[in-house]
């Protein structure tokens, strides 16, 4: 007797634990679409993304003959049937008008066609939406069906009432919650919009899929980053954003201070232009206000609202004047800080937002053995490079008893471990991306996976470049001057096919800290260079020799007081060390294939651009 196979055991619907609804990725992430869960009962939240109404046909039974009977006819009806005459004078005189509007008011009533709305909802937590049809009787289609409407729905799951793309739609019984949308001010609309009109609202562009999809990734690359580092036994160690060393020494800093408030006035001021408001926005307030001053002038009943409303269109008249007035004194102004006295700020000091974690974390690594750090870091350089950010998340890393070659493999080990990462855990992600941005992002991932990186020196690189025969650089290339993003893609996208890491940079192409090679020309140092990025990793072994390291600093005329702490490790069990920096972004271009490094964080800062 053959045996009988055993049936599918059923998937239960998970719950996200703290908000008792279902994820749609847990739904629709399945193998199966979700088809095991036909007939559950669940409830889903998100945001509408698209949606499209079907109307429901109803069949109107024909009226049934009409009998009088005695009861219902009035002596003025009979009267109208039988005396024509008395029928037209009662219509002059207005009898039976009442009757006639009574009829006209039922016509005007008349109840509107019932009607389905089909909503495709997305939550953020997977590329593909769920198809939710929300009858009429439960909400309106004007209140569902806008893109943007936040909607909390139980329903049950079933087969999908219309051919199409899903394997199970949602029939919605009951609306939990109902976020309307302001139609005439919500920035986002059905058509896709460009990646750059969606920056100047950074906090509605997560609703897109691209920007959702680019947010996961970013997420997975700094999980994985995390996982790497804790694998391989590293501790994790936050170092300060805000510090009185110049970690690069020649790097442009946002100072830090509080000498700048000059009073309340001043203080009222500048809180205003903290908060982002402009000169428009208070003018248009002046002009409501005004109108409220008005309506309030035409009656004498509430004398007080009116001296208050008065009062207060002065003091914003009196803001106003005073933003415009302080404005035109800044344009163009520097504030000159040597003038500052700095004894008397906050710190007692003066202070930057960090460049890099680079020195605070190498003495943690001369206790602590081998660390990494993961936070912002700060430049205040005007670049209208795409690659350019003022506020970026670096993860620095530093290994003691540790020299050049030895970071050169913790780096190729790194990006081979975050590109394998992120193809085995959001390829769903990267299949939207390279349908929507990147044709090759997949690809290129996986060759970065399986690929031996190039290793040349700096010295070699420039002799490969010199030699290429018919193409002619924008910038020449010499020995001494660093090589541009346009150099270092050609050595990688033609030459060598592949990640390239160029070493032993030209001594005064590096920070101070950088150990000095036998040559006295060079640095140990190393660049790894990807295809389309370009540089995503600078890495080096620092310079655990005092007496060079004292020299390289008076060198290059580095205040020594502000680095004695730095010093003191070579004076007190010096060991050698080596590490790298890497910004996040970069990485987040290389694996979904943008152009613009503003379009991989949140809410980007940049020159001239702070908007959130």
């Amino acid at each position: 007797m053959a045996s009988e196979q055993a049936p599918a055991v059923e998937m239960p619907v998970t719950l996200s634990k703290y908000t008792k609804r279902v994820m749609l990725k847990t739904l629709l992430g399945r193998s199966d679409g979700g088809v095991g869960l036909i007939g559950k009962r669940i409830v889903i939240g998100g945001w509408v993304k698209s949606s499209r109404e079907i109307r429901i046909q109803t069949v109107t039974p024909p009226p049934p003959a009409h009998v009088v009977s005695p009861k219902d006819v009035t002596c003025s009806e009979v009267l109208q049937s039988r005396i024509p005459l008395l029928r037209s004078l009662m219509k002059v005189f207005g009898a039976g008008e009442h009757r006639a509007r009574e009829k006209l008011n039922v016509i005007i009533q008349k109840a509107p066609q019932p009607s389905v709305s089909i909503l495709q909802v997305s939550d953020g937590s997977c590329v593909p939406s769920l198809q939710v049809l929300v009858d009429s009787v439960l909400a309106t289609p004007c209140q569902v069906m806008p893109s943007g409407t936040c909607v909390l729905i139980e329903g049950v799951l079933q087969r999908p009432s219309v051919q199409g793309k899903h394997v199970v739609e949602l029939q919605a019984e009951k609306i939990l919650h109902l976020g309307l949308v302001d139609q005439s001010n919500y920035p986002l609309s059905k058509k896709r919009l460009p990646l750059e009109s969606l920056r100047d609202c950074s906090h509605f562009r997560p609703r897109t899929t691209t920007v959702a999809s680019v947010t996961r990734i970013h997420n997975a690359l700094t999980w994985a980053t995390h996982g790497f580092f804790q694998d391989q036994g590293f501790l994790h160690v936050q170092v300060p954003i805000i510090t009185s060393t110049d970690s690069e020494g020649f790097s442009e800093k946002f100072l830090v201070t509080t000498l700048l408030s000059k009073g309340k006035k001043d203080d009222q001021i500048s809180s205003t232009e903290n908060a982002g408001v402009s000169v428009e926005a208070i003018w248009a307030s002046i002009k409501d206000k005004s109108k409220k001053v008005e309506e309030l002038s035409r009656t004498d009943s509430n004398k007080e609202a009116l001296v208050a409303a008065q009062q207060d269109l002065k003091k914003t008249k009196e803001l106003v004047s005073q933003l415009e007035t302080r404005q035109k004194a800044n344009s163009g102004v520097t504030i000159d800080t040597r003038k500052f006295d700095f004894s008397k700020d906050f710190f007692a000091r003066q202070t930057y937002l960090t460049v890099s974690g680079h020195l605070h974390l190498e003495s943690q690594a001369c206790a602590l053995g081998n660390v990494y750090s993961f936070g912002p870091r700060f430049q205040a350089e005007k670049s209208a490079s795409k690659k350019s950010l003022a506020e970026t998340w670096m993860v620095d890393v530093e290994m003691a008893f540790s020299e050049l070659e030895d970071a050169m493999d913790c780096a190729n080990d790194f990006l081979k471990f975050v590109c394998k990462m992120l193809v085995e855990d959001c390829m769903e992600d990267l299949q939207f991306v390279l349908k929507r941005i990147d044709k090759a992002v997949i690809e290129r991932l996986q060759f970065t996976m399986s690929s031996s990186f190039e290793r040349i020196s700096y010295a070699e690189a420039i002799e490969v470049l010199r030699q290429v025969a018919g193409k002619k650089f924008q910038s020449n290339v010499e020995f001494g001057v660093a090589l541009t993003e346009e150099h270092q893609s050609y050595l990688v996208d033609e030459i060598y096919k592949k990640p390239v890491i160029i070493y032993n940079h030209q001594k005064g192409l590096k920070p101070f800290y950088v150990r000095l090679n036998d040559d006295g020309k060079t640095s140990a140092t190393f660049n790894v260079v990807l295809p389309k990025v370009g540089t995503v990793i600078r890495g080096s072994q620092s310079e655990e020799r005092f007496d060079v390291l004292s020299s390289r600093m008076k060198e290059l005329g580095l205040p020594k007081q502000q680095y004695e702490w730095y010093l003191d490790l070579r004076c007190h069990g010096s060991v050698k060390t080596s590490g790298f920096s890497l910004m996040l972004e970069s990485l987040v271009l290389y694996a979904t294939g943008l152009n613009d490094v503003k379009d991989a964080v949140p809410f980007p800062r940049s020159s001239g651009r702070a908007n959130n």
